[in-house]
C-alpha cells in the first residue's frame, strides 16, 4: 500500500486527487482510495485539518492533491447581518463548525439546528457542497471529541 507522509506547504500541479468529506480531512491516520484506484494510507503529523487543493507527497514522490468532497449542508442566507451573527452565536455556542461568508453560513445537516435557526426567523435549505469550515480564531488545530469539535491554541 502506498504511504502518504508529507502534506506540502504549496499547491503542486497532479492529476492524483484524493476526495474526503469534512470528518475525514480531519484524521492523520486514514485508510484511503485515490482518484486512480490505488489504496494508501494517511500517515501525517497529528493535529493538521486538510483542505480541498492540500497537496500532500507519497512515499515514492507522487504528488495527490486533497479534494473536499460534496456533503449535505444545511445552508442559510441572508442580508441581514445582525441575524446572520445571531444564528453564529447560538451555533457557535454548540460547537457546530460552520462555514461562514458576508450574508451566508452552512454547517453539515442537522435538522434539530434547522429548527432551531427557523425559530430565529431564518429560512435554511439543504444543498450538496464541499465544507469548509472555519478554522479557528487562533489558528489552531481542530479535532473531534465524542460528536463536538473545538481549537486548541
Amino acid at each position: 500500500m502506498l504511504k502518504i507522509t508529507k502534506k506540502l506547504a504549496k499547491p503542486q500541479q497532479t492529476n492524483i486527487k484524493l476526495p474526503l468529506p469534512f470528518e475525514l480531512r480531519q484524521k492523520s491516520r486514514l485508510k484511503v482510495t485515490l482518484s486512480d484506484g490505488r489504496q494508501a494510507g494517511l500517515f501525517l503529523e497529528r493535529g493538521d485539518v486538510l483542505r480541498g487543493g492540500d497537496c500532500l507527497q507519497a512515499e515514492d514522490e507522487s504528488i495527490i492533491q486533497v479534494q473536499a468532497d460534496n456533503e449535505t449542508l444545511s445552508m442559510v442566507n441572508t442580508d441581514d447581518t445582525l441575524l446572520l451573527a445571531r444564528a453564529c452565536y447560538h451555533l457557535g455556542n454548540r460547537h457546530v463548525p460552520l462555514q461562514i461568508s458576508a450574508h451566508s453560513l452552512s454547517y453539515l445537516h442537522d435538522h434539530v439546528l434547522d429548527d432551531m435557526l427557523k425559530q430565529l426567523g431564518l429560512i435554511v435549505s439543504c444543498t450538496q457542497a464541499p465544507f469548509e469550515p472555519e478554522s479557528g480564531a487562533y489558528g489552531g488545530h481542530s479535532h473531534s471529541h465524542n460528536g463536538h469539535s473545538h481549537s486548541h491554541d
